[in-house]
Order: C-alpha cells, then sequence, then structure tokens
C-alpha cells in the first residue's frame, strides 16, 4: 500500500528524488537557511501562484499537469523578457489526502520541465493548507547585445503604424478549459491540441531570446487573452494617469485560418462565435509584441512561427476586424 508524505522529511526526501541540488548557478543549493547563487550583475525576477480551483480544477489536471504548469507560467515571463533562466524556488501549499504516487507525479512532471531548461530549484517553503498552491519564483540572466550590453525586453515603447505580432496561439487554451469545464478530462479524446494548451502551456523561450537581439521590440507574456493585455501593450491608463488622454490604439485582425480546427469545431457545436473567443483567449502563454514594419520581414525568416495581428494606431481605439470592441478580457477581481 502506497503511504503518504506524513512529515517535511518526506516532502524534502521526495524533492531530492526530482531535483538535483547542484548546479552551475547554485553555490549553496538547498538544505541551507539560504541559498547561495551564482548570477549576473543584473538578472529579471518573477514570482507566479498556482491555486487549487482559481488557476486549476483537479477534476481533470492531472498531478504531473499541475506541477508542469506551475512552472511553465513563470518560465513564459522569463520568455518574454528574452532572458535565459537561470533557477527557481518553490513555496508548496500541502492539503490532506494525498499519498506518495500523487507527489511523485506532481514533481516530476515539473522536473521534466525544468530539466528541459536546465533550470535548478534553489529552495523554497512547504506547510500544511487547506487547498493544492504554489508560488514559484523565478530568474534569469540577460542575452547580450553587441559589445556585451545586457539586453533585457519590456512591454513599453511602442509608436503608431508598428506591427502587432504574435508568436504562439490565440484562444486555444481557452477552447481547451471550456471543453474540461464540460465535458471533464474525457474532452482530451475530443480537443487534444485544445486542452494541451490548456493543460501543458510551452513557454517560448527560444524565441524570446532571437526577439532580444531588437531594441526596437516591445514584449509580453499573453496570459490574460488578447482583450485584456493589447491595452496593457499599448500602455493603458492607470489611477495615476487617468487624467492623460489615451491615443494608441489598435486594428486586429483575426480569420478563421488563424484558428485550430478544434476551435472551430468547438464554436459551431457551441454557437459561439470563434474569433470572439480567440480575441478573449486567456491561459495562452504565447508573446504579444510589437515592432516597426521595417523588421518584421526579417523576424519571420528567423521565426516562421511569428503571426501579424494588426498595427498601432494613433485613435485609441481597438478595433477588431472592423468593429471597435470594449471587450476588458480577464480581471482576477472583476
Amino acid at each position: 500500500m502506497t503511504h503518504k508524505l506524513s512529515s517535511e522529511v518526506d516532502f524534502l526526501d521526495c524533492i531530492d528524488r526530482h531535483f538535483p541540488n547542484s548546479h552551475p548557478h547554485l553555490i549553496v543549493g538547498r538544505g541551507d537557511d539560504c541559498a547561495v547563487l551564482s548570477c549576473p550583475e543584473r538578472i529579471c525576477l518573477s514570482s507566479d501562484l498556482f491555486l487549487e480551483d482559481i488557476h486549476f480544477r483537479e477534476q481533470y489536471f492531472s498531478p504531473a499537469d499541475i506541477g508542469h504548469k506551475a512552472l511553465a507560467v513563470s518560465l513564459s515571463d522569463i520568455a518574454a523578457s528574452g532572458a535565459v533562466p537561470l533557477g527557481f524556488t518553490l513555496d508548496l501549499m500541502v492539503p490532506e489526502g494525498r499519498n506518495q504516487v500523487y507527489w511523485d507525479e506532481f514533481f516530476n512532471g515539473m522536473a521534466s520541465l525544468a530539466q528541459q531548461y536546465n533550470v535548478p530549484l534553489a529552495g523554497g517553503d512547504l506547510s500544511k493548507s487547506p487547498i493544492l498552491g504554489t508560488s514559484v519564483t523565478i530568474w534569469g540572466a540577460p542575452t547580450r547585445a553587441a559589445g556585451g550590453t545586457p539586453v533585457f525586453l519590456n512591454r513599453t515603447g511602442c509608436s503608431e503604424g508598428d506591427i502587432i505580432f504574435l508568436i504562439g496561439t490565440i484562444g486555444l487554451a481557452r477552447t481547451g478549459l471550456n471543453a474540461l469545464e464540460t465535458i471533464g478530462r474525457n474532452a482530451m479524446e475530443e480537443y487534444p491540441a485544445a486542452t494541451n494548451a490548456h493543460l501543458r502551456p510551452m513557454p517560448q523561450i527560444e524565441a524570446g531570446q532571437i526577439l532580444s537581439g531588437y531594441s526596437s521590440i516591445t514584449l509580453m507574456d499573453l496570459s490574460d487573452g488578447l482583450a485584456r493585455d493589447i491595452p496593457r501593450l499599448l500602455g493603458e491608463k492607470t489611477a495615476s494617469s487617468a487624467d492623460k488622454p489615451s491615443t494608441k490604439g489598435a486594428s486586429i485582425n483575426i480569420t478563421t485560418d488563424m484558428l485550430h480546427a478544434e476551435q472551430l469545431s468547438y464554436a459551431q457545436k457551441h454557437n459561439l462565435d470563434p474569433v470572439f473567443e480567440a480575441f478573449k483567449g486567456g491561459e495562452d502563454y504565447a508573446l504579444l509584441g510589437t515592432c516597426p514594419a521595417s523588421i518584421f520581414a526579417e523576424l519571420v525568416v528567423k521565426l516562421p512561427q511569428m503571426q501579424k495581428l494588426g498595427i498601432v494606431t494613433s485613435n485609441g481605439q481597438i478595433v477588431v476586424n472592423g468593429q471597435a470592441t470594449t471587450e476588458h478580457g480577464f480581471d482576477h477581481f472583476a
């Protein structure tokens, strides 16, 4: 009979089976009060929560899916900076009722992705909790421009006439989420690509590093959907800038040939507009950015998967296929 992990030592032993504790970026690894890191002068840093019944449901997420995605969403932030991931820490909320097999699967899902990008687990914390949840903090090193200058990409600085581009899929994960919510894990048989996009997103690390070679690019992680993230890319108004008129807008074109067959099939079956669903999106973990029109063709040669979504305008409106939209997309607190 498989036993449950009943002590902190059990958990630490389980973690050690899945994650090596030596790495060129670790001077002192797990097991001490603090890890000691070997880092460049500048790093990029991000953290993400991943909580049961807010970010995932155990009814259709396997333990390995949870472990994978908890790290993948943080790696996606590193991709959006055009950086090289160096390491991460994991804080783990541990509920009752999961046995050793469960946790081995969970850590295996996370460790497999960590190994793919050569990122060590430097440490963290764990605690009993009424729900399952993780907090991942991740850091990365800049790529280097000519002359050795460190380069981090960010989401600000686009100009009128710049091309808005995408690397990855739009709305496919939303289709997967909707199918999983209505059908459960059996949705994986009918919509394998869509459900995989939601359960096992893959960060665009290599693409981000290629884009970091261009100082005129703006870039961000597309995690809350185009409707929510395009205003962020344009520099949406905040409370401190509400009195300043916004002039940047976007003219977006989404055609059905940009969408996966499963998106079209699900939309037809459930009487949904596939273009609107793709625009609303969410959980895509693609890269959304802008670049001057003069370099777009060069970028497409280097990144054939890059798609043109539209252009930056100066009318302050978001226009999709010729129609102005006020769709705000996903908001955690709405």
